[in-house]
């Protein structure tokens, strides 16, 4: 399921303001973590594995950041993660793996164990939310 948290009439406005998209098949972590990030000002786009993650990718403007699971259903956070970096236009996109066991992660990306939201606040403010960062 891929939800944009915006009504219908503002997914233009949604795909084109500055960005972050969750991947992430607990749909209660994810809304939290969105509404977290809406309050920054971002926009939140939600993809429940890494194939919906792939559709979405070409129709957003540019993510500031990915916050992204490892262990989903169809698609996995690697799976992903390794056809979004063999994009150009998205291969530099900053990624942080938020995961019940981040040790699983590609290697040099920031993993976050799901057990430490606290944590992925501070990382997710030093990579997306400083000024400049989109």
């Amino acid at each position: 399921m891929i939800q944009l948290t915006a009504a219908i009439g503002e997914q233009q406005t949604l795909l084109e303001q500055n960005s972050i998209l969750i991947v992430d098949d607990n749909v209660d972590l994810s809304d939290a973590l969105a509404e977290a990030l809406r309050s920054e000002g971002y926009a939140v786009i939600l993809a429940s594995n890494g194939q919906e993650a792939l559709v979405l990718l070409p129709r957003l403007k540019r993510p500031c950041g990915i916050v992204l699971d490892i262990a989903m259903p169809v698609m996995s956070g690697t799976d992903f993660y390794e056809r979004m970096t063999a994009l150009p236009a998205f291969a530099d996109i900053p990624v942080v793996v938020f995961a019940a066991d981040p040790s699983l992660a590609p290697s040099g990306l920031a993993r976050i164990e799901k057990s430490s939201p606290a944590k992925l606040f501070a990382v997710l403010a030093a990579l997306f939310l400083r000024p400049g960062s989109c």
